[in-house]
């Protein structure tokens, strides 16, 4: 047994020597790391091919086994280009810095159109967003609401709020068209814009977010300067697994670690929201593509093609809203894959002739494309393998646990390491085991939808708002993922208990291992299922610090412990009554407010829904630092809250 160990302890003892004395933005230390992760890889494969396949023939065995091999190649290439693009990474805050200590005051700043895309979002979002989008620090930018919906009520929101209003007679090609029959208009004006910036409905600008993204645009190459997204509210993996303190959102390390590595290469793209775009450049390519159903990426790949580059910013300069629900989630991750089959298959594809794309594109095109369906699909087989050993007696693998352990734990070891040390953190491989198994189907069916049928796709919205303060089940899923958990515990107990089989010691621990595993991902999957409620509709900070506050005529302080941009709760031993109007110094402003409960410490109060102090509020919190951006992953505390989830 410490044989099939030993490997392993060697390749953990290294990552534990080596790392502390490398830095994880120079990229021969990256190197060195993924170099060697793709060498173990190897050595296993190499293995695996040639010690642990069926006889070729027509066997059970071979029928299963020679298909699930190619399904694992295919899974490590696109884990092999994953540790190419992230060997690198690059940070451009510093030349954002040096560029804007030595500018000018921006008396003469190119003018810059902010597009508000929206189609069915609620006014309490929509109003956030324009808020804070007509409060930008930057001289010369004009705000449209692109109103897909034709609502009445937003018109006038828009005009009481001081932005431009857009719409148009139908919905064709969806958020690509609202866009594009917006560009038209603008281009028709005498003051035609130098740049457009696109803003979802439900992302707010931080003040900067012009004057910082503008920087990047004096390099002429530069077509796209994209920032990152960041969520005010917790996504339904945080939420239903009770994990919002410890867990991040799942798209950290996309905009976090992969988006900056994508930029050292240069084959970072558009992602739509908080992007701000070269006009000239859209122009010369027609405005948005209508081609796919993600419009975005396909930008950068034809501004690529007439030279004009897309640039990463990874900074916090928008703060929008995370899908709220797992349905949303879904459907939002389905409509991605599905839009990237459409490119795959379209002209800017990583193999089209007409395409005029570099080498090091195609190949972050065909890096994309192996993640969407490789490692989605090596998901499944991961389930369907040890249920057919288990309940079949076919063997897949022909290789015992302690074999695989020799030469697949030393790979696993360093891989998660390194890939810890990149992410600073945020990569656990059970967690990324988990919210590939609930997108699986929805991709999938994408992956084959979009290369079968490319076009003739209706783009999905993905809801925001709505009534979320009850507890529900996502049946659909739970009914998927239980029945999976239900196969997998029957087929363990049909294998060691009522049917053993002489073979169950030499191939069996393999089985069970690998079943076992998949039973504690397929639970917390089950568990996710079951969606929590959410009990107010504006994300409320933890805060503590002295806040001064007058009832009627006296000043006095309290501590506040919580806020929001709706309300604020203060501790405080002697509470205002119920009803009563008090004016608090937040957000560095006097801010009326009406006390509407007591606590058993003090007293939670509601702002003034004024207008005036709605405006003064939004900025102030989405200028502010009370929205905490996630540091790292600690995986004790995600054990410990995935056992209260579970146990709790």
């Amino acid at each position: 047994m410490m044989a099939a160990f030993a490997p392993g302890l060697v390749a953990l003892g290294a990552c534990l020597a080596i790392l502390p004395l490398l830095r994880r933005e120079q990229t021969l230390g990256r190197v060195m790391m993924t170099g060697i992760s793709f060498l173990l890889l190897l050595h296993y494969f190499v293995w695996r091919v040639t010690q642990s396949l069926p006889p070729l023939g027509l066997t059970a065995d071979a029928v299963v086994g020679y298909p699930f091999v190619a399904a694992e190649a295919a899974s490590m290439i696109a884990v092999c280009l994953s540790l190419l693009f992230l060997s690198r990474t690059i940070d451009r805050s510093p030349a954002v810095n040096a560029i804007l200590r030595q500018s000018k005051a921006l008396t003469d700043a190119p003018r810059v159109d902010v597009f508000i895309c929206t189609y069915n979002e609620e006014k309490a979002i929509l109003e956030r967003t324009i808020i804070g989008a007509t409060g930008l620090n930057y001289p010369d930018y004009r705000v449209w609401v692109l109103d897909d919906g034709r609502r009445l009520w937003l018109r006038r929101l828009a005009q009481e709020l001081g932005c431009n209003y857009l719409t148009r007679p139908d919905n064709r090609h969806a958020k690509a068209g609202n866009i594009n029959h917006a560009l038209q208009h603008v281009s028709g004006l005498p003051d035609r814009p130098e740049f457009v910036s696109i803003l979802d409905a439900d992302f707010v600008p931080m003040p900067d977010f012009l004057t910082r993204a503008m920087s990047l645009m004096q390099d002429g190459t530069v077509g796209v300067v994209q920032t990152p997204q960041h969520f005010i509210n917790p996504d339904p993996i945080q939420t239903n697994l009770a994990a919002t303190d410890v867990w991040p959102d799942e798209q950290r390390f996309f905009f976090d670690i992969l988006m900056p590595a994508k930029d050292a290469w240069g084959t970072a793209f558009c992602c739509g929201t908080s992007s701000l775009i070269r006009f000239s450049g859209l122009m010369q390519i027609g405005g948005f593509p209508t081609d796919s159903v993600t419009e975005d990426y396909l930008v950068t790949l034809r501004l690529k093609e007439r030279g004009l580059r897309t640039v990463y910013l990874n900074e916090r300069l928008t703060i929008g809203l995370a899908p709220e629900g797992l349905k949303e989630y879904i459907t939002q991750r389905g409509r991605w894959c599905l839009g990237f089959m459409q490119i795959f298959r379209g002209r800017s594809g990583p193999f089209s002739r007409q395409s005029k794309l570099a080498f090091m594109d195609r190949l972050s095109l065909v890096d994309a494309f192996m993640s969407w369906t490789a490692l989605y699909g090596t998901k499944v087989f991961g389930l369907v393998v040890p249920w057919l050993y288990l309940l079949f007696g076919i063997k897949a693998v022909h290789a015992d646990l302690f074999e695989l352990l020799k030469y697949f734990m030393p790979f696993y070891v360093w891989h998660a390491f390194t890939m810890a040390w990149i992410s600073r953190g945020r990569s656990l491989a059970i967690m990324t085991d988990v919210s590939q198994c609930i997108a699986a189907p929805a991709v999938l069916k994408a992956v084959v939808i979009g290369l079968a049928k490319p076009q003739g796709h209706k783009f999905k919205v993905t809801a925001k708002g709505g009534d979320r303060d009850r507890r529900f089940i996502e049946w659909p899923l739970l009914r998927l993922y239980g029945s999976a958990l239900l196969i997998t515990l029957l087929a363990i107990a049909y294998a060691f208990i009522l049917h053993v089989r002489g073979d169950s010691i030499a191939y069996g621990g393999l089985a069970l291992a690998w079943s076992l595993y998949n039973c504690v991902v397929l639970a917390i999957v089950c568990f996710i299922c079951i969606e929590q409620p959410r009990r107010r509709k504006a994300e409320r900070f933890e805060r503590d610090e002295p806040i001064l506050i007058h009832e009627g005529t006296e000043p006095r302080l309290v501590r506040m412990v919580d806020i929001s941009i709706s309300g604020a709760r203060f501790i405080d031993p002697a509470p205002p009554a119920i009803g009563a109007s008090i004016k608090c110094n937040v957000y560095g402003q006097n801010v009326a407010a009406l006390v509407v409960r007591r606590t058993r410490d003090g007293f939670g109060v509601r702002f003034e829904d004024a207008v005036a102090t709605r405006i003064n509020v939004v900025r102030a919190f989405y200028a502010g630092e009370y929205v905490r951006a996630f540091r790292s992953v600690r995986a004790a505390p995600v054990g410990k809250a995935l056992l209260m989830r579970l146990f709790g």
